[in-house]
């Protein structure tokens, strides 16, 4: 890389489980740098941990919006799904009191307490997908077998859908976040199928609640009275964008956990020696994991000075996490998967009044994904070599197509 070179996001690396080479020449020499989105606009984009967690907690600060000026977009024009260009059709409170409201009110359904509450079932359904996965024959599809179904059962079972519409969901939830798979015309029409299911689910639970989050919410609101509660809108949103991310990044991490672990045998043969290993070992797989997509964007409102440059209003700043994860002023032997790593704090559920609310969540079942696979399947090894993975293409978020394995 040379110095004026305008990098283009997402950048190429080798295999999808290892880091693009730029990464640490743009830390060591240029963490402030410009770089090119798929749409063609330009964005600062940020790679040093101390300035990557400053911008993410800094409150006065959220993901662009349709309607900031001059905001940098990742898809082309009119292509891009509601999370990837900041669209207004899904109504949530994102800053200030409003949004600190709406984490408090939702963010109590996933406390420790009810995780611990949730596992036993979590570790049945992970069980029986794998005796299933077995039973087909090897080769199989790990992400497809695992790490697919069993957060969407999940986050089904929270919510108060039927995961028999589970097809449905990975469909929607993919126009959700795309940036080139598909044209604006599908996400559009994906955008009002899903937005008209999720609606009359509301609809049906409010006639016959449950125990569920959506229920939860309702009864809150309603508890609360007119102009308290959440908004009709605001629920609705909540409903979609849960669904969204309480199943699509935990599937992909699953597969990318499990494909990072059994790369180096080595890893997983320290696992199997070990299993109270599990729990640090799943927080040094999302430290490590280079295929995060294509970070967390940032809107300015005013300006801000990072390293020493003045950044304006107006900016589009790109954060990226995986790069912020492999800084070796943070991390000791940062550019080696040690499963051991502890204390461990890695960027990859964000920072500060927008990190991700379900963190408890995905740890949960990435625990339990590794703890079902270790005992059942203690033989397990990837089925091709690392360069023979496909990586996820067209979304907002990254992943291995498909994950085949043999045990």
């Amino acid at each position: 890389m040379r110095e004026n070179d305008l990098l283009r996001l997402p950048l190429p690396s080798d295999n999808p489980l290892e880091p693009p080479a730029e990464w640490e020449q743009l830390r060591r020499q240029c963490p402030v740098s410009t770089v090119e989105l798929p749409s063609g606009d330009k964005a600062t984009y940020l790679t040093r941990y101390d300035h990557v967690k400053a911008l993410l907690a800094d409150p006065r600060f959220v993901r662009p919006t349709a309607e900031d000026e001059g905001a940098a977009r990742i898809a082309p024009e009119g292509a891009g799904g509601p999370a990837a260009d900041g669209s207004s059709t899904l109504t949530l409170p994102d800053r200030g009191e409003p949004h600190l409201r709406w984490r408090r009110r939702v963010g109590k359904y996933f406390t420790a307490k009810r995780m611990t509450a949730l596992r036993p079932g979590m570790v049945r359904t992970a069980e029986d997908l794998v005796d299933d996965m077995v039973r087909n024959g090897q080769p199989a599809d790990l992400k497809a077998g695992l790490g697919f179904p069993l957060p969407v059962y999940v986050i089904c079972d929270i919510l108060g859908v039927p995961a028999t519409d589970r097809d449905r969901f990975s469909h929607w939830s993919d126009a959700f976040l795309n940036v080139s798979r598909y044209t604006g015309e599908q996400v559009r029409a994906a955008y009002d199928e899903f937005a008209e299911y999720m609606s009359a689910h509301i609809d049906a639970t409010r006639g016959e609640p449950g125990e569920d989050l959506i229920s939860m919410v309702i009864r809150e609101s309603e508890a609360e009275g007119q102009g308290q509660g959440l908004t009709d809108d605001e629920l609705l949103g909540t409903a979609m964008g849960l669904l969204v991310a309480g199943h699509e990044t935990t599937a992909n991490m699953i597969g990318k956990m499990v494909a990072m672990l059994l790369a180096d045998r080595t890893r997983w043969e320290r696992l199997l020696a070990d299993p109270t290993l599990v729990r640090t070992a799943v927080d040094e797989a999302l430290r490590f994991d280079a295929n995060l997509g294509f970070g967390i964007r940032r809107y300015l409102t005013e300006d801000v000075e990072v390293d020493g440059e003045l950044l304006p209003r107006g900016t589009t700043v790109v954060c990226s996490m995986p790069a912020a994860n492999r800084d070796e002023r943070v991390f000791t032997d940062a550019d080696d998967m040690v499963l051991s790593r502890s204390p461990n704090p890695h960027l990859t559920f964000g920072a500060g009044p927008h990190s991700c609310l379900g963190q408890s969540l995905a740890r949960t079942e990435l625990h339990v994904t590794l703890d079902v696979l270790l005992r059942k399947l203690p033989t397990l090894r990837l089925a091709v070599s690392i360069d023979e993975l496909q990586r996820v293409e067209g979304l907002l978020v990254g992943g291995l197509s498909t994950v085949p394995v043999r045990w």
